[in-house]
């Protein structure tokens, strides 16, 4: 198996993961978990918190990584190259 596969898929498996976890950690309607962090640390009115904007930073980062890496799978691998 060659090396640079190994990597992509690491980091898709990893970043597939974050994706699913930091979504997740959204909150929905002032009912998540980063509303009940924040609401003990910060004032909730007027816009979204410093935690919120920290969420939102991370759940982009993996997005990013998961989207090169599949294009880079994409490169890496065409269409009709892996043998079953």
């Amino acid at each position: 198996m060659n090396p640079l596969l190994v990597i992509l898929l690491i980091l898709l498996v990893i970043s597939g993961s974050g994706l699913i976890v930091f979504i997740l950690l959204h909150s929905g309607k002032g009912t998540g978990v980063s509303d009940m962090i924040s609401s003990s640390f910060y004032s909730t009115q007027g816009g979204t918190s410093i935690v919120e904007k920290n969420l939102d930073r991370i759940t982009i980062v993996f997005a990013i990584v998961f989207f090169l890496s599949i294009v880079a799978l994409m490169f890496v691998y065409p269409q009709g190259t892996i043998l079953h």
